[in-house]
């Protein structure tokens, strides 16, 4: 028994991707490092709830609620909240007061709460209200734009909107390839050459402070649950 993910991408520039999940007789997980916030609701016990998730700058362990069934929104870098900007977020998450199963609260409104086929249409009226609002300039900058604004202030203002610096963010995207890679059975030598590790020594300290598996769990599927998804059901 363990977690159980899906996640699909989306066409709304507002969102990277769009997760459920399931936990099974599992108490703990191991948080993965993640560039992205993101709106998450469960359900456990007749019960309903929601919360904010920040970034996160390095693995480490959470609690999971025991049989419960989740709906996650991770939003697209550069996106943040109105009523809590993205750095605060970093390393933490925030529980949503007054959560039923229809609705919830944010910003100041009741907004419903949604499946996992309803999160465009629930993000398109967050950004119409200006709950959710963006800086185009990390669009621009990842997407390898030019901009008029010195080095300086593109690196402030990057950092304002998403929490991390840019080479944070470059670390982690690469040690979450790496992990998927991994599980997918890539060797490890090879691991290193694509994604541009020194040597694999180099590539084990990043799944270590990113992941918080070895090459090893992550290609045999141990180590407990964990927040990727993966090849395989992660295992408790």
């Amino acid at each position: 028994m363990g977690l159980r993910f899906t996640t699909r991408a989306s066409d709304s520039p507002w969102i990277d991707t769009v997760w459920t999940c399931t936990s099974e007789q599992v108490t703990r997980m191991t948080s993965v490092a993640t560039v992205h916030w993101g709106l998450v609701f469960w359900k456990q016990e007749g019960g309903a709830y929601a919360a904010v998730s920040g970034p996160e700058s390095r693995a480490g362990v959470a609690p999971v609620p025991a049989d419960a069934t989740f709906v996650g929104i991770e939003f697209a870098l550069g996106t943040s909240l109105r009523a809590a900007p993205t750095p605060a977020l970093v390393d933490r998450g925030v529980v949503l007061p007054d959560a039923t199963p229809r609705t919830f609260r944010l910003d100041g409104a009741r907004w419903e709460t949604p499946g996992p086929d309803d999160a465009e249409a629930l993000v398109d009226r967050l950004v119409r209200s200006g709950a959710v609002i963006r800086d185009p300039l990390v669009g621009d900058v990842r997407s390898g734009g030019c901009t008029d604004v010195s080095t300086r202030t593109v690196e402030r203002r990057f950092r304002a909107a998403t929490g991390l610096t840019q080479g944070a963010v470059r670390q982690i995207e690469r040690a979450r390839e790496a992990a998927a890679l991994l599980a997918g059975g890539l060797a490890s030598a090879d691991v290193v050459g694509r994604l541009a590790y020194f040597d694999e020594p180099h590539l084990a300290r990043a799944l270590q402070r990113y992941v918080g598996r070895t090459a090893r769990q992550l290609r045999e599927g141990t180590g407990g649950a964990i927040s990727l998804e993966l090849d395989q059901t992660a295992t408790s």
